[in-house]
């Protein structure tokens, strides 16, 4: 009951919201499911009464320093409509904050940052549809680093490769190098539209299952939810188990019903999506780092002026800095409070048999980015 009555309010303010900017309202999903996606769907947060308030909250405790105050946006400031699929109580939700508070300070007001948090324009590959279609609906979005391989990233694929960084420092160490800014700029280089501005992370993702886990072993026949990208097909053929396409709206109900058995996330999205309410076992086995960017078409990029794309970089980088001081911290603290929850929480003790079982996926999609992949590789 309580899940019926958050979605009709979800339903109502995304109306609201969205007539107000003059967006077209995406269409929402009717069963009672939690909506969140890192990689390609939509988000819904578990509790949005007071999202504001939490996140404000959350970012003083965290952050060292106070953030600049936003300016008062003029009468003629650039209005830039930033998505982000996740709630913004999460560690994505406030990295955008963070970079939107930087923008409207930085530029004085002469840009204003309208961030639509928890999926209300629709899910990750919907925004990316419509930022690559053109039409100035939305200009910003936070996706997953991987997600633009379709669409002229190709060298991003290499970050969506299992085990590829050991550490959060291996990730900030390739992050913040050259070859970074050339994977950022490769899909406008390559004519799909869009430009990355920044990276950032939001911990290593691990399984989780509807039945007790302890190794690698019990993987074996069971149906892992995926979200049809040839990387987590390959990965989860390579545990002995069997991939299974599976909308991220749609996940909760699945893991509830049996239809599949486990599925992947971050442990911070794993949480704010209550995947622990139906599915309370989570094995630590780190094979893939949530690696994320900030976007913006090419089409919102041209109409700024030169100062005002300065702005956006700078701000980019602070909201950078911001998210890896925040992200292995805000981390750490919900794993305590999903073992104080009860949640069964597995630690990968030897991370040898997982490697060696996914080494077939990523010699099959390192095929032409060798030396890329390699370098990455030695960055640790």
């Amino acid at each position: 009951m309580k899940r019926k009555f958050l979605s009709i309010v979800l339903t109502t303010a995304m109306v609201v919201t969205m007539t107000a900017c003059g967006v077209t309202a995406p269409e929402v999903p009717t069963e009672e499911a939690p909506a969140a996606e890192t990689q390609t769907d939509a988000a819904e947060t578990t509790d949005n009464t007071d999202t504001t308030t939490d996140t404000a909250d959350a970012t003083e405790d965290i952050a060292d320093e106070e953030p600049p105050e936003a300016a008062t946006p003029a009468e003629d400031a650039v209005t830039l409509v930033m998505a982000e699929v996740n709630p913004a109580d999460t560690i994505v939700g406030m990295t955008d904050q963070k970079f939107k508070e930087e923008v409207e300070a930085r530029s004085n007001g002469s840009i204003y940052i309208d961030l639509q948090p928890g999926g209300v324009l629709g899910a990750e590959q919907d925004v990316l549809d419509t930022m690559l279609g053109g039409g100035g609906t939305v200009d910003i979005s936070r996706i997953s680093a991987f997600s633009l391989t379709n669409y002229g990233g190709n060298k991003s694929l290499l970050l969506s490769l299992p085990y590829i960084f050991t550490s959060r420092e291996h990730f900030w160490n390739f992050a913040t190098s050259d070859l970074a800014q050339e994977f950022l700029q490769e899909p406008s280089e390559n004519g799909s539209g869009v430009r990355g501005l920044f990276y950032g992370e939001e911990g290593f993702r691990h399984f989780f299952t509807n039945y007790e886990v302890t190794d690698i072993k019990d993987f074996v026949g069971k149906k892992i939810r995926v979200s049809n990208d040839p990387v987590m097909n390959g990965l989860v053929k390579g545990l002995g188990a069997s991939p299974t396409v599976v909308s991220f709206t749609e996940l909760y109900s699945a893991l509830q019903t049996g239809v599949v058995d486990g599925a992947e996330q971050p442990i911070a999205n794993y949480k704010s999506n209550a995947f622990p309410e139906v599915a309370d076992n989570m094995i630590l086995d780190g094979h893939t780092l949530g690696a994320i960017q900030v976007i913006i078409t090419d089409e919102a990029w041209d109409k700024l002026s030169a100062e005002q794309q300065d702005v956006l970089m700078e701000a980019g980088k602070a909201a950078s800095e911001y998210n890896r001081k925040i992200s292995e911290e805000k981390e750490q603290e919900v794993l305590e409070e999903l073992k104080a929850e009860g949640v069964n929480i597995v630690e990968v003790d030897d991370i040898t048999p997982w490697q060696e079982a996914v080494k077939p996926v990523i010699e099959e999609n390192i095929k032409g980015f060798e030396d890329l992949y390699q370098q990455i590789v030695d960055m640790q």
